[in-house]
């Protein structure tokens, strides 16, 4: 697509040269407008009239030879291409404001700043024994850790909220925005709490277990296409209710004040069932988790704080390999 001509040489403007007339102050109006939806308030968190803030907008918008926003009574709400260059703006200032961090960081004789978003299970296990070792190596070393399902965390990574990545691809389209790099393999089992029924049992199908209500992580999630697989392959449905959640803590909790199960990656639970917390619910399990590995944005290199942690990653992983 040809934008307008350059006033200095008279040849049409490419999309990326017209991008490269926004100068950041247009990226900062446009990322508060973004959350505002607002031209007055706009104005007042940047110091500006309002009449200067419609014209920044006018200016941005024909930079770009589109129009963002829809012009209403009571605000502003962002069309199609709005809400993609809003993602532009937030991205491009996060990345300024991580310059700036580390750039201080490292001129006042630090060690940076590095966030982390990794998934529970073997990978949590992983990470902590890694972020002890980062520290004892880089003890000014800033960390930020995140915990979430691999489907947040790679939104977070595209956005520039994190800059590593400990989890899955949960979607075959990722493999074109991100480098990925294996870990580890992730074995599950079935656990329930210490009162539950089944405790003790010989080995059980999972034919007995649909019979039981079940903890269950949300559909976006590894863990959960693997359990719904399960079941689905053997021609079975749960008949006795199902909780949905992410959090393991919440799990627990209702596995010990109720019968329920759930599957759970097993370096996950091994800890709570040697402290007796849990048991496991003795059922062969056909399947595996995915892998787990490192992912990071394609074509960029990893700042130097990150490729330190990777390869303290690596060697963790090699050495904690959890058992089938």
């Amino acid at each position: 697509m040809l934008m307008s001509p350059d006033p200095i040489s008279g040849k049409p403007l490419s999309l990326a040269q017209a991008c490269a007339r926004l100068r950041f102050r247009h990226l900062q109006f446009l990322d508060i407008l973004g959350q505002t939806r607002n031209l007055r308030l706009t104005a007042e968190q940047m110091h500006i009239t309002q009449p200067a803030a419609t014209k920044i907008l006018m200016d941005i918008e024909e930079i770009l030879e589109a129009r963002l926003f829809e012009r209403l009574s009571r605000g502003m709400r962002p069309n199609e291409l709005g809400l993609f260059t809003l993602r532009y703006a937030a991205s491009a200032l996060a990345g300024h404001r991580k310059f700036v961090d580390e750039f201080n960081a490292l001129k006042q004789g630090g060690h940076g700043h590095l966030s982390i978003g990794a998934i529970t299970g073997s990978a949590a296990h992983v990470l902590i024994a890694s972020v002890a070792e980062i520290q004892r190596l880089r003890p000014l070393l800033v960390l930020k850790v995140l915990e979430q399902s691999s489907d947040q965390l790679v939104v977070w990574l595209a956005e520039r909220k994190i800059d590593l990545m400990i989890g899955r691809f949960t979607d075959e389209s990722q493999r074109s925005q991100f480098h990925y790099e294996r870990l580890s393999d992730e074995p599950l089992q079935v656990v329930g709490g210490l009162h539950h029924p089944l405790r003790g049992a010989r080995e059980l199908d999972m034919a007995e277990l649909s019979h039981w209500p079940w903890i269950l992580y949300p559909a976006s999630t590894a863990v959960r296409k693997v359990s719904d697989d399960i079941f689905g392959r053997n021609g079975l449905a749960l008949t006795s209710g199902v909780v949905e959640t992410p959090s393991f803590l919440f799990a627990l909790e209702m596995m010990q004040t109720t019968d329920m199960l759930s599957l759970q990656p097993t370096a996950l639970v091994r800890r709570y069932i040697d402290k007796g917390l849990l048991a496991r619910i003795p059922v062969d399990l056909p399947d595996r988790m995915p892998d787990y590995g490192m992912l990071t944005r394609l074509g960029e290199t990893p700042t130097p704080a990150t490729l330190a942690f990777m390869e303290v990653l690596r060697q963790t992983a090699s050495r904690q390999v959890a058992p089938a």
